[in-house]
Parts: structure tokens; C-alpha cells; sequence
């Protein structure tokens, strides 16, 4: 069942995007050193928009391959987002990305919206194992993952050929009985 947004933590509210989120959407998806470590390159407003319709068009999955893409404002202001992707309904997994505009980074903001989606993971989808991926080099992002209490389980080295160049993946999980031990949101 679909929360009840918006969500708000200490700081942030998390909620559906809304058409009038393409200017935010935009601000750090035509960034190159936003998507440096994402697939794709800087995005023009056109694919942008397109993104924008995809993300508000499920604001909660109702089956697996379904994607929950969340803002996250601050003070007001759309300063990221952060996905939950419903990878398998019989196996129960899932995998959590963020993504938040520079201007934004070191503050804390992806791991306090994270720890929003692994809750609605766990507690709302009732998922047994949820997944986090990055190129190693990132290491905010990485860094985010251990904060968030998952643990790396996987160094696939030159798995892919990312953006002309052999590229390496880190892999973390967290399990449905690791998250309720933990101190949760």
C-alpha cells in the first residue's frame, strides 16, 4: 500500500515528482560531473522532461520492474532524488539509488532519504534483500551504503565496458532481518 506522502524525516521531505519538478530535475541530470558515474551522459531539457513524466507515472510500484523515484526537497527546494526498484516479486529483492546535486553533497541528505526507501522497502513491499550499486571511484556513494549499514559482498572487476573504458562495480546489500536490527528511521 502506497504511503502517505509526503514523507518527511528531520529535514527533508520525500514525495511523487510532479511536472513542476523539470527545472530541479534538470539541474544535476545535465551535469557531466553528475553522471560521470551514471549510465548515459548529461541529459538535454527534452530528456530531462521525458525522465520527469517516467518518474511521476508510479508513485508506487504495484509490481516488480516498477520504479519508485522520490524527490527530496530541502528547505523547500528539490535538491535530488532517490530510487527504489523493484527488481523481483517471488525472490522479494530490490536495489536503492540517489542521486543529489552537488551543491547538496557532504551534508548528509542521501543517507537520510535512503534510509526512507529501505524502510518502505522492508516495511511496505516486504522485501528480504535490497541491493545498492557503484563504480568504486565513487566514493561518496559507496560511502553512503556502509553509512546506510549495508556491506559490500561484491568487487566485479572490468564486468562492463562503462562509457569506452572497462569499469568495475561495487555490490552492498542489507537483509530484511539486518534492517530490523538496526536502528531504522
Amino acid at each position: 500500500m502506497a504511503p502517505d506522502y509526503p514523507i518527511r524525516t528531520e529535514r527533508l521531505l520525500l514525495r511523487p515528482f510532479t511536472g513542476l519538478d523539470l527545472e530541479a530535475l534538470h539541474s544535476w541530470q545535465s551535469r557531466e560531473d553528475v553522471v560521470r558515474y551514471l549510465y548515459g551522459g548529461p541529459r538535454t531539457l527534452e530528456d530531462s522532461a521525458d525522465q520527469l513524466m517516467t518518474k511521476a507515472a508510479v508513485p508506487w510500484p504495484s509490481k516488480a520492474g516498477e520504479d519508485l523515484s522520490l524527490a527530496v526537497e530541502l528547505d523547500g527546494e528539490v535538491v535530488g532524488e532517490v530510487v527504489l526498484k523493484w527488481l523481483s516479486e517471488a525472490n522479494r529483492q530490490g536495489e536503492i539509488g540517489y542521486v543529489l546535486h552537488p551543491g547538496h553533497h557532504g551534508r548528509g541528505i542521501a543517507v537520510e532519504a535512503s534510509e526512507v526507501l529501505l524502510r518502505l522497502a522492508f516495511e511496505e513491499l516486504g522485501l528480504h534483500r535490497v541491493v545498492a550499486q557503484c563504480d568504486p571511484r565513487n566514493t561518496a556513494s559507496w560511502r553512503v551504503m556502509e553509512k546506510l549499514g549495508m556491506r559490500r559482498e561484491a568487487h566485479f572487476r572490468h564486468c562492463e565496458v562503462f562509457k569506452g573504458e572497462w569499469g568495475d562495480v561495487y555490490v552492498y546489500a542489507l537483509l530484511e532481518d539486518e534492517w530490523s536490527g538496526s536502528s531504522g528511521t
